[in-house]
């Protein structure tokens, strides 16, 4: 069992959302006791069956067991018209509802009720260097991500569940649910989006390798987003309007996913190697934003690249604090940088106000060399303020 870093409100109701295998139910189980909470589980066919025919069915299962204050409902987009319901018990301000799913994408099409405000809106992401502690290793992570499950598997077996979920996953959570309805173009989608990850975007491209149209790859992009799957890294301007016109790159949620989408799980990590660093780079900002997430849900992430190709992989704007820019190394040894590339970096992000400016590595040597902090990276979180 690992300790999360989500947080909820023992006040209201509220949703826990996250992609398949993030842990949203074992972690539930584990904040909720059997004496005070109810669980709902939507998965159980016999349930799913009973509740989808008759919604109004939750109000009795719920008066059996009037002793219970919390009302878990896990995969509540499975049956959308069961909020309806809840809507109408929250009205009992003893009664309060955890309600669990992959996203609000079907709740929101389908014009699910969302409780109104009644309920507080939360995600769960795949596992944390802290979250991980003592059973943290890079390079198994760089190999097979960090969805909870992993963790206890032997190698082998780590690649065959990330194969299994790319080929179930996708199928079961976005074609069943009816987010597509054609499988095939969506799945070559998923592994052109795998070859792009990290990259800017070329719409037109992948369209054109997908074989589909160009608002369709958009729309793929965004149930991505939707179902927490994936998210889109802007690039950065002070001008909101000219931030719109250029390409945003693209991340998915974890990196063993990623990889399997890419057919590279044999591959072990090397350093020093053009595929490492990468993939180093995934971890960061992939770390990076799942705390932020948790901790710090108004910061914003974005990328810079000057039309000389000279690029900041990542900027953090901090309500009312330094936004902070940032070059992801993987070396261990931060003298072995190309110095070229470091001028131009320092060059860039001398010109951006009122910033601190990292350049985070596996060195754990820190030092400060003009206006620029190196920094391992563990240290670098911490220094943020994450």
């Amino acid at each position: 069992m690992f300790k999360r870093i989500v947080k909820y409100s023992k006040s209201r109701s509220f949703f826990l959302f996250g992609a398949r295998a993030t842990g949203k139910s074992t972690l539930l189980r584990s904040l909720f006791t059997e004496d005070s909470s109810l669980y709902i589980d939507l998965l159980d066919p016999v349930i799913d069956d009973r509740l989808a025919n008759n919604p109004a069915e939750l109000i009795s299962i719920i008066n059996a067991h009037s002793d219970k204050k919390w009302i878990i409902i896990d995969e509540i987009q499975r049956i959308p018209k069961l909020l309806d319901v809840v809507h109408q018990l929250s009205a009992d301000k003893s009664l309060k509802f955890a309600l669990t799913g992959s996203s609000a994408r079907k709740l929101k099409r389908g014009q699910a009720n969302l409780l109104a405000g009644r309920a507080f809106n939360y995600a769960c992401y795949p596992l944390c260097y802290e979250e991980i502690a003592e059973q943290f290793a890079l390079d198994d992570v760089l190999q097979f991500g960090a969805l909870p499950e992993i963790l206890s598997l032997t190698v082998e077996d780590k690649k065959d569940f990330l194969r299994a979920y790319v080929d179930t996953y996708f199928k079961d959570e976005i074609v069943s649910e009816q987010i597509v309805r054609k499988l095939r173009p969506f799945k070559n989608f998923l592994s052109v989006a795998a070859q792009m990850n990290g990259k800017i975007l070329n719409i037109k491209q992948i369209a054109n390798d997908v074989g589909v149209d160009h608002s369709t790859v958009v729309n793929y992009f965004e149930i991505l987003e939707d179902t927490l799957v994936g998210f889109l890294l802007e690039p950065f301007h002070l001008s909101l309007r000219k931030r719109q016109r250029q390409a945003s790159k693209f991340f998915y949620f974890d990196i063993g996913v990623t990889n399997a989408l890419q057919k590279t799980l044999d591959n072990i990590p090397t350093p020093a190697t053009f595929a490492y660093g990468k993939s180093f780079e995934h971890f960061i900002i992939l770390e990076l934003k799942r705390l932020a997430g948790y901790k710090k849900p108004d910061w914003t992430f974005s990328y810079l690249m000057t039309k000389d190709n000279v690029e900041i992989d990542l900027i953090i704007e901090r309500p009312g604090q330094p936004l902070v820019a940032i070059e992801i190394k993987s070396t261990t040894n931060i003298n072995s940088i190309d110095k070229s590339s470091i001028t131009a970096f320092s060059k860039l992000t001398a010109e951006l106000k009122n910033s601190e400016t990292y350049i985070i590595s596996q060195d754990p040597i820190e030092q400060k060399i003009d206006h620029i902090s190196y920094l391992p990276w563990q240290q670098a979180i911490k220094k943020i303020g994450l």
